[in-house]
Parts: C-alpha cells; sequence; structure tokens
C-alpha cells in the first residue's frame, strides 16, 4: 500500500526538498504549504497533491486534518518543518523583545504541538506512522554551553530555545508512543543555505533533507526519542 506523507512548509527549502525526495521513493507526499499560490505550484512541479495548512492557525491545522482523512484516510509520515528564524538582529537575549521570541514560539514550537496533534488520530492508522520534527544543532544545551563549540557565538535566545524545546516535545510524544509502532525523532539538518539564513549556509537543501527522509522511512527496529544528524547522535 503506497505511504502518505505530509510535509508542512514545503513549498521551498529543505521541506521542499524532503517532498522532493520522499516522492522519488514511490510516497505520496503531501505539500503543505500556508501560501495556496505558493504550494501549490510547488506541489505541480513534484507532481504530489498540495493542502493549505497554516501551523499557527488551529482551524487550519484541523481543516488539512480533515482533508487528509478524506482524501486518504491515513498518514505514515508526517515532517514538521515549517520554521522560521525571527529577528536575529538583536545581538543579545537581554535586547530580545517577549513579542520577539513568542512569535518565533507560535510557529517552531506551539505550532509543531497543534500539528502533531491534528494527525496523531490518522498517524495511528498506519501501520507503522513516522512522526520527525526538524530541529537544529542550536537547540543543543551541551553544545551552546561548549566554549569550543562553533556555535557557542551564536547566543539567539528565540530560535536557539525554540529548538531546545522542540527537543523535549520530540521526547514527549516519543514517550507517550512508545509502546505503539509510531516513531518520533528529531533531526538537524545542519547549517544549509535557505530563505531561513539569507542563503548564508554551506550545505544545500538537499543534504539537509537526507536525514529527515531516513527517519521518516526508519525500520520497525529504528530509534525513537532520538536526536540524530547524518553523523549520527546529537548531544541534548
Amino acid at each position: 500500500m503506497t505511504k502518505i506523507a505530509l510535509i508542512t512548509g514545503a513549498n521551498k527549502g529543505i521541506g521542499h526538498e524532503i517532498a522532493r525526495l520522499l516522492s522519488g521513493q514511490g510516497v505520496t507526499t503531501i505539500v503543505g504549504a500556508r501560501d495556496e499560490e505558493r504550494g501549490r505550484a510547488a506541489a505541480e512541479r513534484l507532481g504530489q497533491p498540495y493542502v493549505r495548512i497554516d501551523v499557527t492557525d488551529e482551524a487550519s491545522v484541523t481543516a488539512a486534518a480533515k482533508w487528509i482523512e478524506q482524501e486518504y484516510g491515513k498518514l505514515d509520515i508526517l515532517v514538521n518543518n515549517a520554521g522560521i528564524s525571527g529577528d536575529i538582529t538583536a545581538v543579545t537575549p537581554s535586547t530580545t523583545s517577549v513579542a520577539a521570541v513568542r512569535e518565533v514560539y507560535e510557529t517552531n514550537v506551539f505550532g509543531v504541538i497543534a500539528v502533531t496533534n491534528a494527525m496523531l488520530p490518522l498517524l495511528r492508522q498506519s501501520e507503522g506512522g513516522r512522526i520527525v520534527n526538524m530541529s537544529s544543532e542550536l537547540g543543543s544545551l551541551a553544545m551552546a554551553l561548549d566554549p569550543d563549540s562553533p556555535f557557542w557565538q551564536a547566543n539567539i535566545i528565540a530560535y536557539n530555545s525554540s529548538k531546545t524545546a522542540l527537543n523535549m516535545i520530540t521526547v514527549c510524544y516519543a514517550k507517550e508512543l512508545m509502546d505503539s509502532p509510531i516513531k518520533v525523532n528529531a533531526a538537524n539538518p545542519g547549517y544549509c543555505a535557505t530563505d531561513l539564513n539569507g542563503h548564508t549556509g554551506f550545505r544545500t537543501a538537499e543534504q539537509g533533507a537526507a536525514i529527515a527522509v531516513r527517519l521518516a522511512t526508519l525500520a520497525a527496529d529504528g530509534p525513537s526519542g532520538a536526536y540524530l544528524e547524518d553523523a549520527g547522535v546529537l548531544p541534548w
């Protein structure tokens, strides 16, 4: 039976590459995006379906879940890819406004919870559902506190803490679902050249998508509740 996947924020960047790579493996990959024009264009390029989903709008999330249920009756793969960097011009945590942090959390944290909760009933209809949360090495507490880490200077309170929170969200869902066939993992794509960072990254979006695709297609004996990148396990 054909697998069904939903990728949020799949109209461009890493999300689009995840959708492209999964569809290349024969997965029916639903391109999720809040901008209907861009989302439909991306889906047409891939020859895959599109659904409008704004992860910060629970009505939109609920409508997307209902559409997937009507069209497919299940979901095998959910990749929570939609994310924003927020205002990174503030040079210190103390110069970052609460409003700026809240804006990032609406997408990177609360949006993931909203989408995951809405899609879980569909994932439970799968023989082996997979949830992949797109995190970042900037969410690692251990690396953030290491003066020798290349990320020591990247003290960006909104984005970094949102990814740390996302890592705990991953663990919480993995624990809840540990007695089910659903696996939940956090993926670090690395520093990829995307709109998120003004295309300053040294990795390609395709390279960043690889770990997500691997976790989305894990075998039954694969890990759950893990924080992984291409090279292996990352420190929390």
